[in-house]
């Protein structure tokens, strides 16, 4: 309510437009987003961006648009005045401007001076709006297209100044809005040239179709995508959705390299990343994140994109169809990649075996002794030359009996046995490789050795393979466990003596009233005295577990899920988010029914592992997200010996 001493009262135009801005214009980073955009929607192929002192000082957008005649400048900075609702439609937005609020809120901050011409026009046209104040069109020298120069930005709300982080800061997150925009729009040149450093140049990508996106994509995310990412297509009521997604072991720190565009707009949805986290769950660690770039695309109407200021959120009128279209799209592309891991994982352990070098000053060469054990002097070295101690460990060990063929302690039931009568899916080769035998056409080879008992050794065409053999057969069992429960029920074994497990209190209510939901994953649990349970049942992979320690994991990780929030009908066993929990409860439970690391397996169930790893999708990475194997080819061990 006002006061005797405050009367309502207007405010200045100028002052009106200086407050409306500071919802468009956050940062240096949003004024270039708004400008490129504009070009954007002029038809530009060409966009070059200039900045100096982070942008503060100068930023210069020049476009080869459609341009702009003398009247049309004059109502561009002018507030609410487009070009880009010819309808007046705001359900049906087609363009990435529409509101008509950039030119005039940079303008209102900064001084901006405009300079356009048409490819009709004989001559271009300028305009300068100084801190809200505008100027006269006056006719001007240009090319076609469209040049915008904003120099001293937030002189007229010296304020903002002050909450600006420093030039360096500043330049990256333009950079980073910039790659964003050649993400969504592959076709057109995008350059930016900061004041000091390399001009960040992303060519138009026009031809070759998939291809070019792909060049796109390799140019904004990495040189090493493409040989870590699979191709994604679906489309679903209405909604097509493409791109690319990474392998699950090829992942980063954080979320930036999360690409998603809507219609050709960037955006930042939480919808959207949570359905990538959902999708990639049981693939990759909580703490990872995966490098993609999806594209979606729909009628105008069934989005709402002006639910944000900057424009990087979206509201969809039915989310949960967009949802379940990039969770079930990301996991059959997964499925279909089948046993894939990262070359960068083989780059990273080529490193790790890299000679060791001779430092002397700022020179290194390798050392002509770098192959000899750990412990061994190394004679004739010279004085003052230091020999680098090795990044890696294991080669100065002692000898191990890793390749030895006496087995006689390995259990008397085999593992291939196993698999070949009643683990593998059906219709999978599970052809195995005798000891002996030459390498085949399998993609993972054939077996060769085991080292310490936990890795196995095994040689393709063309390199070799090293397999953690837990960490795959904790994918193969957890596979197909989810086989199980979505085909009619997880096979499980009756216990001889049902074993009574003591625990505290609330945790044996917890168990208990999640007692129906366990059932369903073979895990038959009941009420036993106070602060116990009796288990009845466990899933006949699991049959061989410790009961204690199986229910202790999975009383872990009903706190982590929440699985006793739950649809309360128990009627969602797929996808949606009761699906999606128990899932993670089997992952748990996986890992009790996997070999151990410290077993030793004989050649023929080494081979039943790795034919089964091939007809299993994901075996690639654990249920963790570390990867299971590393594939080494042969020219890059031959380079580590100077033979190439």
């Amino acid at each position: 309510m006002p006061t005797p001493s405050r009367p309502v009262r207007r405010l200045d135009p100028i002052l009106v437009d200086r407050i409306a801005a500071g919802e468009v214009v956050e940062r240096p980073a949003s004024a270039v987003k708004e400008l490129v955009e504009n070009a954007i929607d002029a038809g530009a192929t060409s966009i070059e961006v200039t900045i100096e002192g982070g942008g503060r000082r100068l930023i210069r957008v020049v476009d080869d648009g459609a341009g702009m005649g003398p009247d049309d400048l004059a109502l561009a900075v002018e507030r609410h005045a487009t070009s880009k609702l010819p309808g007046g439609d705001l359900t049906r937005i087609d363009t990435l401007g529409f509101r008509g609020e950039a030119l005039p809120s940079i303008g209102a901050v900064a001084r901006l001076t405009l300079t356009s011409r048409t490819a009709a026009g004989e001559t271009g046209h300028s305009l300068t709006v100084d801190a809200g104040l505008k100027g006269d069109v006056r006719p001007a020298p240009s090319a076609r297209g469209t040049r915008i120069e904003v120099t001293d930005l937030f002189s007229a709300t010296p304020a903002r100044l002050k909450f600006l982080k420093s030039d360096r800061a500043e330049t990256t997150a333009i950079a980073d809005g910039l790659r964003r925009l050649a993400v969504a729009q592959p076709g057109i040149r995008l350059v930016l040239r900061p004041e000091t450093g390399a001009a960040l140049v992303f060519p138009a990508e026009t031809e070759g179709g998939p291809a070019a996106t792909l060049r796109r994509l390799a140019a904004v995310l990495g040189a090493d995508f493409g040989a870590n990412a699979a191709p994604l297509a679906m489309a679903r009521e209405g909604f097509a959705l493409t791109g690319h997604i990474g392998l699950p072991s090829y992942h980063r720190g954080n979320a930036n390299q999360i690409h998603f565009t809507v219609n050709g707009r960037p955006v930042r949805d939480r919808l959207l990343l949570g359905a990538v986290r959902g999708a990639y769950a049981d693939t990759m660690s909580s703490d990872r994140h995966p490098v993609l770039a999806l594209a979606i695309t729909c009628d105008p109407a069934l989005v709402d994109v002006n639910v944000h200021p900057a424009k990087t959120e979206v509201r969809f009128r039915e989310p949960g169809l967009v949802r379940a279209l990039i969770v079930s799209a990301i996991h059959e592309t997964l499925r279909q990649a089948g046993a894939r891991t990262t070359t960068t994982a083989a780059a990273r352990t080529l490193d790790a075996l890299r000679p060791m070098q001779v430092h002397t000053g700022a020179s290194a060469r390798p050392a002509p002794m770098s192959y000899l054990p750990r412990g061994l002097p190394s004679f004739g070295a010279p004085s003052g030359i230091r020999v680098a101690a090795p990044a890696f460990g294991g080669f100065g060990e002692a000898p191990q009996a890793a390749f030895a063929h006496d087995l006689g302690d390995a259990p008397a039931q085999s593992f291939a046995q196993d698999f070949t009568q009643d683990f593998a899916p059906p219709g999978a080769d599970l052809r195995q490789a005798e000891p002996g035998s030459e390498p085949d056409d399998h993609p993972l080879g054939a077996a060769r050795a085991q080292l310490h008992e936990t890795y196995i050794v095994a040689q393709t065409r063309d390199g070799l393979v090293l397999v953690d053999q837990h960490a795959a057969h904790e994918r193969l069992v957890y596979e197909r466990l989810k086989r199980e429960r979505a085909t009619g029920g997880i096979a499980r074994q009756g216990l001889l003596i049902p074993d009574v497990v003591e625990m505290a209190q609330e945790d044996a209510e917890r168990l208990v009233a999640a007692a129906a939901d366990l059932d369903r994953l073979g895990l038959t649990i009941e009420a036993f005295g106070t602060g116990a349970v009796l288990v009845r049942e466990v899933p006949a992979l699991l049959a061989n577990a410790s009961t204690r320690t199986l229910v202790t994991d999975i009383l872990d990780a009903l706190g982590e899920s929440g699985l006793e929030d739950g649809s309360p009908d128990g009627t969602d066993a797929g996808g949606g988010p009761l699906g999606r929990r128990l899932d993670a409860i089997l992952s748990r439970m996986s890992c009790h029914g996997s070999i151990r690391a410290g077993r030793r397996l004989r050649p023929e169930e080494m081979n039943a592992l790795l034919r089964e790893m091939e007809a299993t999708p994901l075996s690639g990475t654990c249920n963790h997200g570390r990867p299971t194997f590393v594939e080494l080819k042969l020219v890059d061990i031959e380079r580590l010996f100077g033979r190439r």
